[in-house]
């Protein structure tokens, strides 16, 4: 009797209502929140949006990435990779299911992020962005050096302490960025993005101190990388120490393994420049004391005397040509005289051959009628016709009888 008054004491509520009570304790109490899990079920729409499972050895809780969150991804999730999702927790009050709307996703563990960086590595390499055909050399004497990196690291101090000891007259200019964490990779694209479109600068340092594998991230996100490969100033890429590497590394011109190497790499000592245009200016003085000194032998060579008998080793030859070619000009003109006369000779025997009077004067004699007509044939006379009779000397007159 008393557990029934007791029962009829407590509310009763609508699945509506717990499921909104619920709904406002969890989104309120857990606003951003990270969870380390492995993923299950990855399922990409064709909206966009990414669901997905995130488990492990003993539970599972439900995830969605909404498309403005899943296109700023820096790596190719899968199932079976174990990540870190960063979001808010919320209800699904139509189903009564709780998930985690992620706003961030990062591999989990150094494993997985070198094999991300290795898959990453891959990609790009197949674009062409590594090519050495990219490569560009270094000006050999940069008035301006820009520097992207944090304004307050070590990295910019050990490269102004270097730049002021090598050559106190070259340019640096910070471009400030964030160097690791959130926003890393946008302030470090939009500073080369700056530098390229005002043209601050003859060569770029991209880079920062050391730092872990995660801290050096930013230098490795696909945005940076193709900012790097994309632009049009010579960039020299120096992240970490020595044994430390990021994917920009291999698309810049150039990579140096500290910022201080990078430094010495871009900026030339004063002092070799100076001892170097000297050496340059002391042989180009010896070049042309050379030169005088030559031309002065030659000039003096060629006093009067010397220069007739040089005219006349010049002039002789060609006076020698000329003789003979004058000599060889008369004789064709001779032989050709010679030829033409026989010609003309042998031309007027055969004409005088076959003139009329020759004939006559063998004894022939050329008859004509009365209008002058050659008689060849007796039937062209008749008795009775007058006719002439032409001698070698000497004409007759006759009639035919």
């Amino acid at each position: 009797m008393q557990n029934e008054n007791l029962n009829s004491q407590l509310p009763v509520f609508s699945v509506s209502q717990i499921t909104s009570l619920i709904k406002e304790i969890l989104e309120t109490s857990f606003r951003t929140i990270t969870i380390e899990g492995e993923i299950s079920n990855w399922r990409p729409s064709s909206s966009g949006h990414i669901y997905f499972t995130l488990k492990d050895n003993v539970s599972q809780i439900k995830a969605v990435i909404f498309r403005s969150a899943a296109y700023k991804l820096s790596f190719s999730p899968k199932d079976g990779d174990k990540v870190r999702c960063t979001g808010n927790l919320t209800v699904y009050a139509a189903q009564g299911n709780y998930q985690i709307v992620v706003s961030k996703m990062e591999p989990a563990g150094t494993g997985n992020i070198l094999q991300m960086l290795e898959e990453r590595k891959q990609k790009l390499a197949a674009e062409g962005l590594f090519d050495s055909e990219k490569k560009r050399p270094l000006p050999l004497f940069p008035k301006t050096i820009g520097v992207v990196t944090s304004p307050t690291g070590a990295a910019i101090r050990d490269i102004l302490n270097i730049a002021k000891r090598r050559n106190p007259k070259i340019n640096i200019i910070v471009l400030p960025a964030i160097v690791q964490g959130d926003g890393a990779a946008q302030t470090i694209i939009r500073m080369i993005e700056i530098a390229n479109f005002y043209k601050l600068c003859d060569i770029l340092i991209v880079g920062r101190g050391g730092g872990s594998l995660e801290d050096l991230l930013p230098f490795s996100e696909e945005n940076v990388v193709r900012a790097v490969s994309s632009s049009n100033i010579p960039v020299i890429s120096a992240v970490g120490h020595e044994i430390d590497w990021a994917l920009c590394d291999y698309a810049a011109d150039f990579r140096a393994p500290t910022p201080s190497a990078a430094a010495e790499m871009a900026i030339p000592v004063l002092e070799d420049i100076k001892i170097e245009l000297q050496d340059y200016k002391e042989d180009l003085y010896n070049n042309i004391n050379r030169i005088v000194k030559n031309t002065r032998l030659l000039i003096k060579s060629f006093n009067p005397d010397s220069l007739e008998i040089k005219f006349r080793n010049i002039q002789q030859p060609l006076l020698n040509r000329f003789e003979n070619a004058k000599t060889n000009l008369f004789e064709n003109i001779k032989n050709k005289i010679k030829d033409y006369r026989n010609i003309i000779s042998n031309s007027k025997t055969i004409l005088e051959n076959a003139s009329p009077q020759t004939i006559l004067d063998r004894g022939y004699s050329m008859v004509t009628d009365k209008k002058g007509n050659v008689i060849r044939n007796e039937t062209q006379v008749s008795a009775g016709d007058e006719i002439k009779i032409t001698l070698a000397k000497g004409k007759l007159s006759a009639s035919v009888n």
